[in-house]
């Protein structure tokens, strides 16, 4: 259990799901629910890759939003930081005492601009995204202001349609402002495709990569001709991370949903046509439920709806069950097909829901489990930081 998480007077049931050492079979629903084996061979199965190809892994905080998750990244999987959203959730990092942390994001009002440039007080390295060179005159009187240093990547749209610049004189213009701009240093590219990630056809995604790669490329040549050559080239994601590790030009990953694996990743496919939670990454995070009513014949209700869970990327799905389904959610219910009467009132499900990153974001608390225990208890470190 996390060393800043005391048991002293905390009720289960009322202030957490569980604590150690409970048997598995008492949690109180619902509640997340990480197994922690699954969780382990995930982290140190993208580790080793990472490591084989030679690149970096900075592993997506805003995923998970556990400090404690990530340090077990860095433990197990070498992972060297984490990529963050938005200030605040930069800011719980590294209170938490991660050393390496990327903004992937843009940061332009003055308040959140000023709260980062003091983020390097706490003992960690700092990098943020820009796409466009009137941003960094207000990073650079931040970091004047607070005696420290800000990395910067000029961030490339590469294919998301969302944040970043889309032409080689744009890259080059930021590094270069960014790199005479006193209290900052130029340190690289952000170009993450974020709109391919969740594609199912792996000949689909690498298509969409192949033109990222090839954006990426163009840059950094235009970059070098500069005399600017970037340090680091940061992107990679859990669909995507085996073709930006061969690209020859990039040499930071940035993947998150592996470790945690949930229904919208699992579907998509990988070179053989396998989906890619059947094989390639496990199952570990589950929002566990309990069936509170069968009053209809055909159908069990439960007590995980949307209040439990996002479904931006679907309903969820029931883990290691084909005899029934989870098929429509409310507030605080669950509706399940059960058309052969097999649950019981007082059962309890592993659902895989359809986004993990949103769904965390609605807990306190991670319940570690192996085997039939509970192992550790993990606050969501950074919930609701989005500002």
């Amino acid at each position: 259990m996390n060393a800043n998480v005391k048991l002293d007077n905390l009720v289960v049931g009322f202030d957490v799901p569980a604590i150690p050492g409970m048997d598995a079979a008492d949690i109180q629903t619902p509640c997340l629910v990480l197994d922690l084996d699954a969780l382990e061979r995930n982290i140190k199965k993208m580790g080793d890759y990472a490591k084989a190809h030679n690149m970096r892994h900075r592993v997506h905080g805003k995923m998970h939003k556990s400090v404690d998750v990530a340090k077990l990244q860095e433990k197990l999987g070498g992972a060297v930081g984490v990529c963050c959203q938005k200030v605040s959730e930069a800011e719980v990092f590294a209170r938490g005492g991660i050393k390496d942390i990327l903004v992937s994001n843009q940061v332009r009002d003055l308040a959140k601009i000023d709260r980062l440039a003091q983020l390097p007080k706490l003992g960690a390295d700092v990098i943020v995204c820009v796409d466009d060179v009137t941003n960094i005159a207000d990073l650079s009187e931040a970091a004047q202001k607070h005696g420290t240093e800000l990395g910067v990547f000029v961030e490339i749209d590469c294919g998301a349609g969302r944040c970043g610049v889309t032409t080689t004189p744009a890259v080059i213009e930021i590094a270069k402002a960014a790199d005479a701009a006193p209290g900052l240093k130029f340190k690289g590219i952000q170009a993450y495709q974020g709109a391919m990630q969740h594609i199912d056809s792996y000949e689909a995604r690498k298509k969409k990569l192949d033109t990222a790669i090839a954006m990426v490329t163009d840059a950094v040549e235009g970059l070098k001709a500069e005399g600017l050559e970037p340090e680091l080239v940061s992107g990679g994601g859990t669909g995507s991370y085996y073709f930006e590790s061969n690209s020859g030009v990039y040499n930071e990953l940035q993947c998150g949903s592996y470790a945690f694996m949930d229904a919208d990743y699992g579907r998509i496919l990988d070179k053989d046509g396998n989906r890619i939670d059947q094989g390639e990454w496990e199952n570990a995070f589950f929002i566990l439920t309990q069936v509170m009513s069968h009053a209809k014949a055909d159908k069990a209700i439960c007590d995980a709806g949307l209040k439990a869970q996002s479904v931006d990327s679907g309903l969820p799905f029931i883990y290691g069950r084909d005899d029934v389904e989870y098929i429509k959610c409310s507030d605080e219910h669950g509706v399940i097909s059960d058309p052969n009467g097999v649950l019981k009132v007082g059962e309890k499900l592993r659902l895989v829901p359809g986004h993990c990153d949103p769904t965390a974001n609605v807990h306190d608390w991670y319940v570690g489990v192996r085997g039939d225990k509970v192992e550790t208890l993990w606050p969501v470190s950074a919930r609701g930081k989005a500002y």
